[in-house]
């Protein structure tokens, strides 16, 4: 099982460093000793991270996250939920009423370069760094710190006993340091939403009281000496003994873990080279969890033959969430649902192990990447789960189309932490980001877009892809120029809307006027049914793509010219009488999220209208 993991975490990287030579990654290896007290909620640590300049570049400062401070009265993250305009129902003013004994911290005792003192400075939640030597290109340097922390009441993804009774959710729990890649540092505060890290190996060692049972990233290294469940081997404890856990995880940009004295853990096999754990509370919750089980392995199976291997042996699905949230090899999930909420969020959160725990976008400023993208997946995986007639991506388009009615839309280029509401930020983030793949597939054609999304897992897993990579590989695949797609869509708040204007009668053909009324161009599907039962599609490209999509959806298709998109108006003549057309319609795959679908059908026409002039009117 190791052989077969180790080939194919070779493969993927070996795919990778292909897809750019002059993408270079920085490199982390992370060793850490932790003790933890859980009668105070706080653990002292030490930490020995090993870390490799891969860039061109000489470094004289590092900067390392500290995310615990954000849990403190007055820090950027409280001030952030208080005065924005929709804030989190989860925070709120909640941080800015913890005692002293609520708060969270992360506080640095030492810090040594190379075995040598540094000076170093807190502000919020970054621990800015002067460095004694500069590290240069194609260099390794050991930094050597001691730590202590203490756990805040749970608010936001990270903290002691939250809502449903988990002692501990332990994200974003140790000093981590900052990634720097092409654009530079990515040192951002901390105000609770998303994050970026240097891809790494991970050795970690926590001692705690015996009766907890601990869950996270990696795989268990002593799990004979351990018990609860992860050794066949029958382990007993005494009261008041104390155990350490040994994780190791390789490859990975980030850690997290969770402690509970009353977790069940469940094993289920998704094939002979993973394993999926499941840790939950020992109660009503049993059978839930137990139904959520088998459904977890069938979503992985799905996401393994449609996007590209997941690569590790080992996934954890942990309940002690505040809702869901994504991390290497595991995530954090609220555990009190029903069936198919349990499922739905489970699904989400370990989808995002394909475009955030591998592919590692820079989620803070292409939030879109990787929720949109794992919303997209998660819509496909469910369909397969619970099939049904419903269109999978509705709910999508139609949360992006409300949000672009309301006016408070801001484009997908806003870094997530300046999205002006929570609001714009999440739509923007889930909904139109999977959008932007629903509407690719209908611009690019299912069958080559599939092919690209599978391309691009496999050739830009672990280095961190930006939106022109993806872009680049979908030009490869489709033959297609892409550019005014990312630049509309991604680049502005655009908006598709598309209309039947005219549909005329000419003898033993019928004339159709389409219009364009939003800012946003698009090629067209316009799908004609007639009285025989036939149907046939009008395909109208983009002249800006320089080719046509090659897809067979409908019996039979008829390519039209080009449509510049100055052009507000576009005709074409169909080859069949007047009387003979039951219904046009633009678009009736629906992957094209149109803000106005009601003139995008014409059901009803009329007896006689003047004779449209000419063939193609633009």
């Amino acid at each position: 099982m190791k052989q077969t993991f180790l080939l194919c975490l070779m493969a993927l990287v070996a795919a990778s460093s292909m897809a750019q030579s002059d993408r270079w990654q920085q490199r982390a290896k992370y060793e850490m000793k932790v003790d933890f007290d859980a009668a105070k909620h706080q653990y002292k640590g030490t930490q020995k991270l090993t870390y490799t300049n891969n860039s061109p570049d000489t470094l004289t400062k590092v900067f390392y996250h500290l995310y615990l401070n954000a849990f403190q009265p007055g820090s950027l993250m409280d001030v952030r939920s208080r005065t924005i305009a929709d804030p989190d129902p989860r925070v709120k003013d909640r941080i800015s009423k913890l005692s002293p004994q609520e708060i969270g911290y992360e506080r640095i005792g030492s810090l040594k370069q190379n075995g040598k003192p540094l000076k170093y400075h807190v502000q919020g939640t970054i621990l800015e760094v002067t460095l004694n030597e500069p590290i240069l290109p194609k260099t390794k340097h050991v930094f050597d710190m001691e730590f202590e922390a203490q756990v805040p009441v749970q608010i936001r993804r990270t903290g002691r006993d939250n809502k449903e009774g988990i002692e501990y959710s332990m994200a974003q729990w140790y000093p981590k340091m900052s990634e720097y890649d092409y654009e530079g540092w990515h040192a951002n505060p901390y105000i609770g939403r998303e994050f970026h890290g240097i891809w790494g190996d991970f050795d970690v060692k926590i001692n705690i009281d015996a009766a907890y049972v601990l869950a996270g990233t990696g795989y268990l290294q002593n799990p004979d000496q351990i018990g609860h469940g992860y050794s066949k081997k029958a382990v007993k404890h005494k009261v008041g003994d104390r155990l350490t856990w040994h994780f190791v995880a390789p490859d990975v940009h980030d850690f997290v873990w969770a402690a509970h004295k009353n977790y069940k853990h469940d094993i289920m096999k998704v094939d002979d080279n993973l394993d999926l754990h499941f840790f939950y509370q020992s109660d009503s919750l049993a059978a839930v969890w137990k139904q959520m089980e088998p459904l977890a392995v069938k979503a992985f199976k799905i996401m393994n033959e449609t996007f590209g291997r997941y690569p590790y042996k080992q996934y954890s699905i942990i309940q002690g969430g505040d809702g869901g949230m994504e991390y290497p090899m595991a995530t954090l999930i609220t555990g009190r649902q029903t069936l198919p909420g349990l499922i739905s969020v489970t699904v989400h959160e370990l989808i995002h192990s394909w475009f955030q725990g591998l592919l590692g976008t820079n989620e803070s400023k292409y939030s879109w990447m990787d929720e949109g993208f794992t919303s997209f997946a998660q819509n496909i995986v469910m369909s397969e789960l619970f099939p049904s007639k419903n269109d999978p991506q509705g709910r999508s388009t139609q949360g992006y189309i409300n949000l672009v009615k309301s006016g408070d839309e801001e484009p997908l280029t806003t870094h997530a932490d300046h999205y002006h509401t929570n609001r714009a930020y999440s739509v923007a983030s889930y909904s139109k980001g999977a959008v932007f793949l629903n509407q690719l597939s209908y611009i690019m054609g299912e069958a080559d877009f599939m092919k690209g999304m599978k391309r691009y897992f496999n050739e830009w897993a672990f280095k961190h892809p930006n939106p022109t990579d993806l872009k680049r590989i979908m030009e490869k695949v489709s033959g297609l120029e892409l550019d005014w797609y990312w630049e509309d869509f991604v680049g502005t708040t655009r908006f598709i809307d598309y209309g039947i204007k005219e549909v005329v009668s000419e003898g033993n053909n019928t004339q159709v006027v389409l219009e364009r009324i939003g800012l946003m161009p698009m090629p067209l599907d316009v799908v004609v049914n007639y009285k025989d039962g036939s149907q046939e599609c009008f395909y109208i490209p983009l002249e800006t793509m320089r080719g046509e999509k090659k897809e067979n959806r409908y019996t039979k298709t008829s390519q039209l010219s080009d449509w510049g998109w100055t052009y507000p108006e576009y005709g074409f003549a169909i080859s069949k009488p007047f009387d003979q057309i039951i219904r046009i319609e633009i678009d009736p795959s629906k992957r094209m999220a149109d803000i106005n679908p009601e003139n995008n059908v014409y059901p009803s026409l009329p007896k006689s209208t003047p004779r449209l002039q000419g063939d193609l009117v633009k």
